[in-house]
């Protein structure tokens, strides 16, 4: 008689705590369902304002999209993150840490690694001063193979094409070249002397996309070189994963256009109007970590007047070693020198 209540009491309890979670989730639901509503509705006013407003200023829609936005960010993040990781291979490759795979299928035209790649700077009136450099210092036909394949020394002339491309300039030197094969042509560039400059660059980014190499060197053709001594100096400084070497120097920056070093940036360089430090012109080496980062970021390095100044310059900021090498000084020789300037 006594349980039928108790069991009545429960039944109803259970019953009201139905309708509490029933209740309960509509208004969650409801609450869910306006707030919801209002960020679409406040996203919706979002996009008439923005094209409100673009109508208004008679731009139409946009002329890049969000998603294409988010593409470009990405696709910039990605370079950034190559570029990244080129110059970490760089490092190691210096420091010895790369694969024998990797090691291996590198370099398009040497199968190990060489000491140098020498850059004769020369233009098309100087071939008396080629001539000249073949007989006093630069090997020919298979004495020239030799000293790249026993020495690790792979020595070119550089030249850049005429600005009447294809004319007889440019077939003076594919002749001369068909008869010695001793020239780098760079094809992308324009052979004047305002473009020196970029001439130097261009010798660079094709030396380290073509030879794997522990320097790089840049040489004048009105300069002689003891090849030897200066393999031998070059090998000093094999544990020096970045380094600039040269006879270091500076000097004035010349600020009227009467001038024949006239610098049309002078202002950039201060009320002293003086150069900063850098390896004089007639003959330089940079290791291979410093020429591929010239490669890497050839479309934003800044080209000066002068070739020498404008490769001090790109490395001016970086962590490098600038080595003032008095055997690189030849304006004045001096006994156990590198070269000569005539």
């Amino acid at each position: 008689m006594h349980c039928r209540p108790s069991h009545s009491r429960l039944s109803g309890s259970a019953f009201h705590s139905r309708i509490s979670a029933l209740l309960l989730t509509m208004v969650s639901t409801m609450a869910a369902i306006y707030v919801v509503g209002r960020l679409w509705q406040d996203a919706a006013d979002r996009v008439y304002l923005i094209r409100e407003i673009d109508r208004r200023n008679g731009r139409g829609q946009s002329a890049v999209s969000v998603d294409d936005t988010l593409k470009i960010i990405a696709c910039r993040e990605q370079q950034k993150q190559l570029s990244a990781l080129e110059m970490q291979l760089t490092a190691a490759r210096q420091e010895g840490f790369v694969s024998k795979s990797l090691s291996k299928n590198e370099g398009s035209q040497s199968k190990k690694k060489l000491l140098a790649v020498i850059g004769i700077i020369t233009t098309f009136d100087r071939k008396k001063n080629r001539e000249a450099i073949r007989k006093a210092w630069m090997p020919r036909g298979e004495a020239l193979k030799r000293l790249a394949d026993e020495k690790g020394i792979v020595v070119r002339f550089v030249i850049g094409r005429s600005p009447n491309r294809g004319d007889s300039l440019d077939k003076q030197i594919e002749e001369e070249n068909e008869r010695t094969n001793d020239f780098i042509i760079l094809d992308d560039q324009v052979e004047a002397s305002e473009e020196r400059p970029k001439k130097t660059k261009s010798f660079y980014i094709h030396a380290v996309e073509n030879w794997d190499a522990e320097f790089y060197v840049k040489v004048n053709d009105d300069v002689y070189v003891n090849i030897d001594v200066l393999g031998a100096t070059l090998t000093t400084y094999l544990d020096k994963p970045r380094v600039y070497i040269g006879c270091m120097k500076s000097g004035e920056v010349f600020s009227e256009p009467t001038r024949k070093w006239f610098e049309p940036d002078w202002w950039k360089f201060g009320d002293a109007k003086s150069y900063f430090r850098h390896a004089s012109g007639e003959l330089y080496a940079i290791s291979r970590a410093l020429a591929q980062f010239i490669s890497i970021n050839r479309s934003i390095l800044r080209a000066y007047a002068h070739d020498d100044v404008s490769a001090g310059s790109w490395f001016i900021g970086l962590d490098v070693k600038h080595i003032d090498e008095r055997k690189f000084c030849c304006s004045s020789w001096m006994p156990g020198g590198i070269c000569t300037a005539v």
